[in-house]
């Protein structure tokens, strides 16, 4: 599956891995299916570059990254419901990756930390998104993780709008199919004999 397919609309990288398992007209829409899945989408949201071709066997980083994504998935909504969170699963990713933090100067002479990831395992090419999911269960402000309003829709979001009255996962998906759901009900009711 090409990268541009994926659905990067989150705000947020532990919500957009979250929304790699979305639902279509027909089902569920699975995009991670094989390892050459998840290096795309691990490329397209910014955790490699271009020069990293990793290679597992069979679909053991796949499946890795499902496992990892249903761990995130179950503490995103026990910490969205004020529930008490479990938060063993993650730690066990957690503690397989490997990496440095750097100090370093910038092509522009800036001062940037960098931070390197060891990439031997599927789980330490996973840390970047278990780090992410980490940070968001701790600093996160829950009352802007919020999931799409739409009945059919299963992705998530992080508002940052200005207001904060963020309703849908893309206003060009679920919020324009809203609108014209709408629109159609009101020319109903009108044309109804009353």
């Amino acid at each position: 599956m090409p990268a541009q397919e994926f659905l990067i609309l989150a705000d947020n990288p532990a919500l957009d891995f979250l929304n790699t398992l979305a639902q279509g007209e027909e089902g569920p829409v699975e995009y991670l299916e094989t390892n050459k899945d998840v290096v795309a989408w691990l490329k397209s949201i910014g955790y490699l570059n271009g020069r990293d071709q990793r290679t597992f066997p069979r679909e053991i980083l796949a499946d890795r990254a499902r496992a990892l994504r249903e761990v995130v998935r179950k503490l995103v909504m026990q910490r969205k419901s004020g529930k008490s969170i479990d938060i063993g699963a993650l730690n066990s990713f957690l503690m397989h990756g490997r990496y440095k933090v750097q100090l370093a100067r910038g092509n522009d002479g800036t001062l940037e930390v960098r931070h390197h990831f060891d990439m031997d395992t599927p789980e330490q090419l996973l840390t970047p998104v278990a780090l992410a999911a980490a940070e968001l269960i701790a600093t996160g402000d829950f009352n802007l993780v919020r999931k799409c309003e739409a009945d059919d829709c299963v992705l998530w979001f992080y508002d940052k709008t200005k207001a904060h009255r963020r309703r849908w996962c893309s206003m060009a998906i679920c919020g324009n199919r809203h609108k014209v759901a709408k629109f159609r009900q009101r020319q109903k009711d009108n044309t109804e004999p009353g």
